[in-house]
């Protein structure tokens, strides 16, 4: 037997959530923090509410709200994703990872099903770090791996404190923001935000882990002249040493891994006027694989073509790290219960790794986890592009729930 839940109730929640912060494109516009955030948090707040489900609040806005089970001693079970969105990004990423456990727990409650341990859903702060950084920042801060008064002084572009933000928005709680008991599981329900599902024709994706990666910055500098007079052999032009390098990010992946990536984000010209030789550039690059050695091997062959090139225009250099993650493997028993529970569907499933960093990773500080990752279509994420039918919605959304069934002990057998 399986858990279905109420797809026509499923939808109409998922676009109701949807129009907190649409956009004209057809996407989703609701930064951390923002009005739009505050909205949407006081929405999900009314719906658990109204299942008498209390919500709690800490101190760096995580929100919870438990379902109780029938062993008072057993572990609680934690599910859910995030509410913020990217700038101009899709109504999907996060939400779904959501809507899913908080359709679950209306499931629960009108089939009158009982389980073993607590359910509890979790709405993390600031998952994507696009107002805020760094990314998953709520769950970070949750589970220790960021300091908590760190974290209260990052500003938004406009110089904005995040505490203040925080406050403003009334969203800054006064429970202590790290585990108050130990937890059973975290399970997360997320858009693949890649193309290997639908490359396969695969329902879901049993998700075993999340890629190591690497971000880093260099900056070259140059001598600024006038773009006429210069004889080309007199230049030392930061801007042909640093463009030297972005074409080495985009090779050097494919000499590495069949999963290694690597990407230039950013790219900031001085003094960036059609007249001048360009004196002082600087440049973002980030790898990632599920082989850890291998993200240090592109790093490394980076920093060797970055000397190489400013060896050969005659310019200085200097890099610096950003970020690095080690990758992640999940536990084997919630992989296996997301595996079974799309088997007991009939969903066609694959195993794979995320290519993209999640609060599950950190959640594997805590306890067992894993995802269930649903079709992208196109593989597209992070725009107003990004696209999942309803159909792979209602199949990730039912692999989520009859898996945390599973490790909730719930009164019947799925």
């Amino acid at each position: 037997m399986s858990l279905t839940l109420e797809r026509d109730r499923f939808v109409e929640t998922m676009t109701e959530q949807a129009e907190i912060g649409a956009t004209d494109g057809g996407g989703l516009h609701r930064l951390a923090l923002s009005e739009e955030d505050r909205e949407i948090r006081d929405w999900f707040r009314d719906q658990l509410e109204a299942l008498e489900i209390p919500v709690r609040v800490d101190e760096f806005g995580n929100m919870f709200g438990r379902r109780e089970g029938t062993n008072p001693d057993a572990a609680p079970v934690l599910v859910g994703s995030h509410l913020d969105s990217q700038p101009f990004g899709g109504i999907y990423d996060g939400a779904l990872g959501v809507i899913a456990p908080l359709e679950l727990l209306r499931t629960l409650e009108e089939e009158g099903i009982e389980t073993d341990h607590p359910i509890e859903i979790v709405n993390w702060t600031n998952e994507e770090g696009s107002r805020f950084q760094p990314a998953m920042q709520g769950s970070g801060v949750w589970v220790g791996a960021h300091d908590l008064e760190t974290e209260y002084e990052r500003t938004d572009a406009d110089g904005v404190r995040l505490v203040d933000e925080l406050e403003r928005i009334g969203y800054r709680g006064d429970l202590p923001a790290e585990p108050q008991e130990e937890y059973e599981a975290y399970l997360e329900l997320h858009v693949e935000q890649g193309p290997y599902l639908e490359l396969n024709e695969t329902d879901v994706g049993v998700v075993t882990g999340v890629v190591g990666f690497f971000w880093g910055a260099i900056t070259f500098y140059g001598e600024a002249d006038h773009s006429g007079p210069t004889p080309m052999h007199f230049r030392n032009d930061a801007l042909v040493a640093a463009a030297d390098v972005i074409t080495q990010v985009r090779r050097i992946p494919g000499t590495l891994g069949e999963r290694t990536v690597g990407t230039v984000g950013y790219v900031d010209v001085e003094p960036n006027s059609i007249n001048i030789i360009p004196d002082e550039v600087t440049i973002t690059f980030g790898f990632r694989d599920p082989d850890d050695e291998i993200v240090e091997e592109a790093k490394a062959r980076v920093l060797a073509e970055a000397a190489a090139a400013a060896e050969r225009e005659g310019v200085d250099w200097e890099w610096e790290e950003r970020h690095r993650s080690a990758s992640v493997d999940f536990s084997d028993a919630c992989i296996d219960a997301v595996q079974s529970s799309a088997d007991d569907l009939e969903l066609d499933s694959m195993r794979l790794y995320s290519g993209a960093g999640h609060d599950a990773v950190h959640m594997t500080d805590v306890c067992d986890t894993s995802m269930v990752f649903t079709v992208s279509e196109d593989g597209k994420s992070h725009n107003e592009d990004e696209y999942t039918s309803w159909e792979d919605c209602y199949s990730g959304a039912n692999t989520l729930a009859n898996a945390v069934c599973r490790l909730a002990g719930a009164e019947f057998d799925p």
